[in-house]
C-alpha cells in the first residue's frame, strides 16, 4: 500500500479525534488540527508518526491554495469598495502600528532583519473565525461596533495578501529597497486589476451559457480547474500561488454561481485545509516553544495590548465614539490563520529561523483563549477607562466624533474625481496590457514567419494593436463621468470650470503618452513623430463615434456581468444594512427579525402594538412571501414567518428582540442591497426646503422613512411628519436605495 494512504489514514483519524474534543470544549478546530499534527509528528514517539512528510507537505500546499480560493469567494472586490471610511482608517492605523511594533520588538529581542520583518507581517491580521465564533456566543453580532470589526477584517485580508507578495521580495534581496518595493507593488496592482477585469468580462457569460450543463460535480471540477490554472498563471508572472487562488475566488465571487461554488468546494477545502493545519502541527518543535517562552510572552502582550491600542486609536481617528472604539479594539486582539500561512511562507523560502513557527502557534493559541474574555469585558473596561479620562478630553473626543457627520455627505468633487480616476485607471491598464501582449507575443511570432518582411510584419501588428486599444484610448481621453455631480460642477459653479478643463487636458496628455508608448515599441522616434502619431490621431478623430459606440457595448457588458449577482438577488428583494461608518454618532441601525408563528402580536395592527412608543424602534420593511411592504403604515399587520427590518439603537433592539421571540439574523452580503440608511442634504438639488416631511413625499414616492434630522449641530430622532425642513438639514432616511436615488436624481442622469 502506498505510504501516502497510510499517512492520510493516520492524519485524518487523529484529527477527527482531536477536533471532536475541541468542539466539545467550544474551542477553534484549528487548534485541534495543530494538536493532531504534534501527535502524528516525528517528535511524539508514543504514537505512530507520518512516514512521508514530503507528500503531506504537497497536500498541505494544495490546502493553502483552496483556503485562499475560498477566502476569495467570500471576499469580492466590490465588498472591499463598500467598506466604509471608518473601517478603512481603523484597519490601516492598526496594521501600520502593529507591523512596525512587531519589527522593532523582533530587533529588540536580537532577531535578524528577515525574522523581524516576518514577525511584523504575521501580526498584521486578526482571526475572522475566532471573532465570528465569539460574537455568536455572546450574541453581539448585530451590534453597531461589530460591523466596523467586519469591515476591518476585510481590509486586513487584502493587506495580508499584498504582504504575501512583498515579503518574498524582501526575503530574497535581504534588504528593503524602496524603488524595488514600489515596482513590485505597482506590478502587483496592475496584474490584480487586469485579471479582475478580464475575469469579470469572460467568466460570467461562460457560466451563463454552460449553466444547464453544470451540475455539482461539473461545477466542482470547473472551479478547481480554473483556480489551479490561475495559480499557474500567477506563478509564471512571478507571484505566489496563493495570490492566484485568491484572485480566481474573487472573480467567482462576482458571479451568480458564487454561492453554489462555495457550497461544492467546501468539503474539498475542509479536507485539504485540515491536512494543512495538521502539517503546521507536525512542524512545531515543542522544545523550541519552551526555549522561546519569553519571546512568545512578549509577542502575546504586544498582540493583545498593541492591537487594542492601535485599533481603538484608528477607530477614534475615523470618528467613532470612544465606547465603540474600545469595543472594536478589544475584539481584534489576536492573530489567526494567516499568521500560519506567512510563517509557512518564510519556512518554505528558507529565509526565516526555525523558531518562527512555534512562536506564531504559541501566540495564536494564547490569544485565541483570551479573545472571548476581551470582548466580554470591553464594556466594563470602557466604564473603568471613562472614569479616568478628564472631562475636557471626553468633550473633545465627543465633538470630534460628532463633527465627522457635519461634513457634506457626498462631495461633488469627490464623486467626479473618483469617476475620472476609475476611467483613467481601468482603460489605462487595458491599454498597457494590449501593448505588452502585442509586443511580447504577437510581434515576435509574426516576425518569425518567413513569408513576412520585418517592416510589413511590424506594420500589421501595429494596425491590429491600434484597433484593439482604440476604444479604450477614446474612453480615456474623451469619456465624461456619467453622474449628476459632474454637471452640477460644470453648470452651477463657475469657479469649477477651470479645474475641470485642466483635468480634461491632463487625461488627453496621458492618452498621448500611452500612444507614444505603443509607437515606441514599433517604430523609431523619427517615424513615430512624423508619420505614426498623426495617423493615430486622425484615426481616433475620424472613427470617434464608432469607437464610442463599441466602447459603450463593451462597458455595458462588463457592468452587466459585474452586477449580475446583485440583480439576481434583487428578485428575492434582499435587504441591505448601512456601511459601518455611516451611522456615527447615531447609534441606530437596521436588524432583521423573523416573525415567530406563535407570537401574540400576529394579526394586530402596528398602531395597536405601539412598538415605537414602547421600545423606540421603527419597522422599516416587511417581507410577506414575495410581497414587500416598504415604510409600512399604521394599519399594516404582521403574519407568521414574515421577515421584518427594524431600526433602532443597540439597547432598543436588544429589548425589542425579547418580545420578538426569535434569533436575530444578520443578512448576508447578497441580501444587503435594497433597504439602506443614508443621509440626504436639504439643498438646491433635493429642493426640500420649507416642506414638511409629509409634503416631501419621501414616504409615498420612495417608500422611505425619515428617522432623524441633524440641524445646526442638534439631532432630532424620529421627527414628526409635520416637521418643516430647513436649508442645510441632513435627513437620515431608511428605505429603498434605488427609489431614493430616482427621487433625488435628475431624469437625464438616472441612466
Amino acid at each position: 500500500m502506498p505510504t501516502l494512504i497510510v499517512d492520510l489514514a493516520l492524519i485524518l483519524a487523529v484529527a477527527a479525534f482531536t477536533t471532536i474534543i475541541f468542539r466539545k470544549l467550544k474551542q477553534p478546530l484549528v487548534l485541534g488540527y495543530i494538536i493532531a499534527g504534534i501527535i502524528v509528528g516525528s517528535q511524539f514517539s508514543v504514537t505512530p508518526t507520518v512516514a512521508d512528510e514530503a507528500n503531506v507537505k504537497t497536500l498541505a500546499e494544495i490546502g493553502v491554495i483552496f483556503l485562499l480560493f475560498s477566502l476569495g469567494l467570500e471576499f469580492s472586490f466590490k465588498k472591499l469598495m463598500r467598506v466604509g471610511g471608518a473601517a478603512s482608517i481603523t484597519a490601516f492605523v492598526e496594521i501600520i502600528f502593529i507591523v512596525l511594533a512587531g519589527y522593532f520588538l523582533g530587533r529588540a529581542m536580537g532577531w535578524n532583519l528577515i525574522d523581524s520583518i516576518f514577525l511584523g507581517g504575521l501580526l498584521a491580521s486578526s482571526s475572522t473565525t475566532i471573532i465570528l465564533r465569539a460574537f455568536d456566543e455572546l450574541g453581539i453580532k448585530t451590534q453597531q461596533f461589530a460591523r466596523i470589526v467586519f469591515g476591518v477584517l476585510i481590509v486586513e485580508d487584502i493587506v495580508v495578501i499584498l504582504l504575501m507578495v512583498m515579503l518574498p521580495t524582501i526575503a530574497i534581496s535581504q534588504q528593503i529597497e524602496g524603488m524595488e518595493m514600489v515596482t513590485t507593488l505597482l506590478k502587483l496592482l496592475f496584474f490584480l486589476a487586469l485579471w479582475f477585469l478580464a475575469g469579470i468580462f469572460l467568466l460570467p457569460p461562460f457560466l451563463r451559457k454552460a449553466k444547464r450543463f453544470l451540475d455539482d460535480e461539473t461545477l466542482l471540477v470547473l472551479s478547481l480547474g480554473l483556480c489551479l490554472g490561475m495559480v499557474v498563471l500567477a506563478t509564471k508572472a512571478g507571484f505566489s500561488a496563493e495570490l492566484g487562488a485568491f484572485i480566481m475566488g474573487s472573480i467567482f465571487a462576482e458571479t451568480t454561481s458564487a454561492e453554489k461554488v462555495e457550497h461544492v468546494i467546501k468539503p474539498v477545502k475542509d479536507l485539504f485545509g485540515a491536512v494543512f493545519f495538521v502539517s503546521i502541527g507536525m512542524m512545531i518543535d515543542l522544545n523550541a516553544m519552551v526555549e522561546y517562552r519569553w519571546p512568545i510572552l512578549w509577542i502575546t502582550l504586544l498582540t493583545i495590548f498593541g492591537k487594542l491600542f492601535s485599533t481603538s486609536l484608528g477607530a477614534i481617528i475615523s470618528g467613532q465614539p470612544l465606547k465603540q472604539a474600545v469595543k472594536v479594539g478589544m475584539s481584534m486582539a489576536q492573530i489567526g490563520e494567516f499568521a500560519f500561512i506567512i510563517a509557512t511562507l518564510g519556512t518554505t523560502l528558507g529565509v526565516t529561523s526555525d523558531f518562527i513557527f512555534p512562536v506564531a502557534v504559541g501566540v495564536s493559541a494564547v490569544t485565541t483563549f483570551t479573545t472571548p474574555y476581551m470582548i466580554r469585558f470591553s464594556e466594563p473596561f470602557y466604564g473603568w477607562l471613562i472614569k479616568r479620562i478628564p472631562h475636557r478630553v471626553q468633550n473633545t473626543l465627543n465633538k470630534y466624533s460628532s463633527s465627522t457627520q457635519n461634513i457634506q455627505t457626498t462631495s461633488e468633487w469627490k464623486v467626479v474625481l473618483k469617476s475620472y480616476i476609475i476611467i483613467a485607471a481601468t482603460n489605462g491598464i487595458i491599454i498597457i496590457a494590449i501593448v505588452l501582449i502585442s509586443t511580447s507575443f504577437i510581434l515576435p511570432w509574426v516576425n518569425a514567419q518567413s513569408w513576412v518582411s520585418l517592416d510589413l510584419g511590424t506594420g500589421i501588428v501595429w494596425v491590429i494593436t491600434l484597433a484593439a486599444m482604440a476604444p479604450f484610448l477614446w474612453a480615456m481621453m474623451t469619456k465624461k463621468p456619467a453622474n449628476q455631480a459632474y454637471k452640477a460642477l460644470w453648470v452651477d459653479k463657475k469657479y469649477n470650470k477651470g479645474p475641470l478643463i485642466v483635468i480634461e487636458m491632463l487625461r488627453i496628455i496621458l492618452g498621448i503618452i500611452l500612444i507614444g508608448l505603443l509607437l515606441d515599441r514599433f517604430f523609431s522616434h523619427k517615424v513615430a513623430i512624423i508619420v505614426a502619431l498623426p495617423v493615430t490621431v486622425i484615426i481616433m478623430f475620424v472613427f470617434s463615434k464608432r469607437l464610442q459606440k463599441f466602447y459603450n457595448q463593451i462597458e455595458n457588458r462588463f457592468l452587466t456581468n459585474l452586477n449580475a449577482r446583485e440583480r439576481a438577488a434583487e428578485k428575492v428583494q434582499p435587504i441591505r444594512l448601512p456601511e459601518p461608518d455611516s451611522l456615527t454618532p447615531w447609534d441606530v441601525h437596521p436588524v432583521n427579525f423573523k416573525v415567530n408563528p406563535l407570537a401574540p402580536y400576529i394579526g394586530k395592527r402596528l398602531s395597536d402594538l405601539e412598538w415605537r412608543g414602547k421600545y423606540g424602534v421603527k419597522i422599516a420593511h416587511i417581507k410577506q412571501g414575495v410581497k414587500n411592504i416598504y415604510a409600512p403604515g399604521r394599519n399594516e399587520m404582521l403574519f407568521p414567518y414574515d421577515d421584518i427590518s427594524v431600526i433602532g439603537a443597540d439597547a432598543q433592539l436588544q429589548n425589542f428582540g425579547a418580545i420578538i421571540e426569535s434569533r436575530e439574523e444578520v443578512p448576508t452580503q447578497e441580501q444587503m442591497d435594497n433597504i439602506v440608511l443614508q443621509k440626504i442634504r436639504v439643498d438646491e438639488h433635493t429642493k426640500l426646503k420649507n416642506l414638511t416631511i409629509r409634503e416631501s413625499g419621501i414616504r409615498e414616492r420612495a417608500n422611505s422613512l425619515v428617522v432623524g434630522i441633524e440641524r445646526n449641530g442638534e439631532r432630532i430622532l424620529n421627527p414628526s411628519s409635520s416637521e418643516v425642513l430647513q436649508w442645510e438639514d441632513i435627513l437620515w432616511v431608511v428605505g429603498s436605495r434605488k427609489k431614493l436615488q430616482r427621487l433625488f436624481t435628475k431624469p437625464d442622469q438616472q441612466a
